[in-house]
């Protein structure tokens, strides 16, 4: 039994939502999303609420309930409030900065990165050593940032690298003599 799933999505105020089938479309004051909901999974939409329950009590419709309700929520949440993930640059010369459509990083290696901004993404750097990636599709913002991560992890010496904000770092002892 799921304890996600149970718990119907209640669909914010400013926010459209419908059901047509299985794919559920929300709209809001940030944009518009939709979610095509697996066949092992039934969506209703009754007083302001998106109800989601399995079709019958088979494993893989039970796996599936939690999944599907967890992604109406955040289309819920992302067509009303957005969702961001905040990045930090530790090290010397390590920076980045917006040009257009362009984040330019700038990370130790011999040449700058140039990283193309995806649609429906806003990249923002209040500082040469913070990146704000911020959107509406929860998943899409985690994978820019997981990407931008992704070009130089942290390294657990000295910690130099891009991190997310709050993201503990296992660090290790040097060379002794």
């Amino acid at each position: 039994m799921s304890r996600v799933g149970k718990k119907p999505v209640a669909v914010p105020s400013g926010v459209t939502a419908t059901v047509d089938g299985q794919l559920v479309k929300m709209k809001g004051t940030k944009g518009e999303l939709s979610f095509r909901v697996p066949e092992e999974v039934m969506v209703a939409f009754e007083d302001g609420t998106v109800k989601v329950n399995p079709r019958d009590e088979s494993k893989s419709a039970r796996a599936k309930w939690g999944l599907s309700r967890a992604m109406v929520q955040s289309l819920a949440d992302g067509v009303s409030k957005g969702f961001e993930k905040k990045l930090e640059i530790n090290g010397v010369g390590y920076k980045a900065a917006v040009q257009g459509k362009i984040l330019k990083l700038s990370l130790g290696y011999s040449h700058d990165i140039d990283y193309e901004i995806p649609a429906g993404i806003t990249i923002t750097t209040p500082r040469p050593t913070e990146v704000i990636v911020a959107g509406i599709d929860k998943q899409v913002v985690g994978q820019t940032a997981a990407e931008i991560r992704g070009y130089r992890g942290p390294e657990p010496y000295k910690g130099k690298g891009v991190k997310y904000a709050g993201e503990f770092i296992f660090r290790k002892e040097g060379k002794k003599k």
